[in-house]
């Protein structure tokens, strides 16, 4: 029986499962459209579709540096007993270092790993560890130094926060040392220059409301103004934020201090960003009672 593109789009739409694995159940099956979906579900396919619309906010984010290149790729999972798993840190690592020859997050996902994609390979976990997972950010960084951190490691090279830090000069200690300011001040840019311009429109235009309120004319209200400005690029922008290991300096005086410029930073931390609806137990009860 010929199989139709229209076929293999209602499986897919009914199951989940990627093209090709569509494709091959209809062609297994001769075209039955049941028969292809069980074909799948013994395959663990299906099984792995059905969970993709659980919220996976937990996992790891893993670093690799090869030389002057550097990347951190984050792969989330729906609980924290995941990112505790073996086979899981395995998997992370392994994606890790197919990573530093990925341009893109989708180049990451397309990429061979042992003779799979990515997203196969990932789509086969799902099925055999239970949790819907996906590999859902990655971020890569060029300098003549290249120094990596990991916040509340699970396992080497992966954890909660990871941090890649760009240099010229200085040493890797002191590029450890920045890594660790940035997991833990997470400023929104390198310097003013890197600053999305809207951002900081957003940020003065605030700062103007809230400045008015007080009933001071506007020559006063813009040069104060200037100082909150001031005061909201050292609290944003690493250059100019205190540095955690010695708060008496800027990271900018440190950096010159140790002989380095810092040319560019990666931050990655888990489930950054991504809304978690939470149920009471009830409305769980429910939901499985309507199911």
């Amino acid at each position: 029986m010929a199989i139709t593109a229209s076929m293999v789009k209602e499986l897919r739409d009914s199951t989940g499962a990627g093209m090709m694995d569509a494709k091959k159940a209809l062609t297994e099956n001769d075209g039955d459209m049941e028969a292809a979906v069980d074909w799948l579900r013994t395959k663990g396919l299906a099984k792995a579709a059905k969970k993709s619309g659980r919220t996976a906010a937990e996992g790891l984010v893993a670093v690799q540096v090869e030389g002057s290149h550097g990347v951190a790729v984050e792969v989330n999972s729906e609980t924290d007993f995941v990112s505790k798993n073996a086979d899981f840190q395995k998997m992370v690592a392994r994606i890790a270092k197919v990573a530093l020859g990925a341009s893109d997050i989708d180049g990451l996902k397309a990429a061979d790993m042992n003779g799979k994609s990515v997203e196969q390979t990932v789509t086969d976990a799902v099925a055999v560890i239970g949790e819907n997972m996906s590999v859902r950010r990655m971020s890569a960084i060029d300098g003549d130094i290249v120094v990596s951190y990991v916040h509340n490691a699970a396992a080497p090279g992966m954890g909660n926060i990871g941090v890649l830090v760009a240099m010229t000069g200085g040493d890797e200690a002191f590029g450890k040392q920045v890594a660790m300011h940035i997991a833990a001040t997470n400023p929104a840019s390198l310097s003013e220059d890197d600053l999305d311009a809207a951002v900081v429109e957003k940020e003065k235009q605030v700062q103007m409301d809230i400045a008015r309120e007080s009933g001071k004319p506007e020559a006063v209200i813009e040069k104060m103004i200037v100082g909150r400005m001031k005061k909201y690029m050292s609290e944003v922008t690493l250059l100019n934020q205190q540095f955690v290991i010695n708060p008496d300096v800027t990271v900018a005086a440190a950096a010159s201090e140790a002989g380095a410029t810092i040319t560019g930073f990666v931050r990655l931390e888990v489930g950054e960003g991504i809304e978690v609806v939470k149920e009471d137990f009830a409305a769980e009860v429910a939901k499985v009672g309507q199911a």
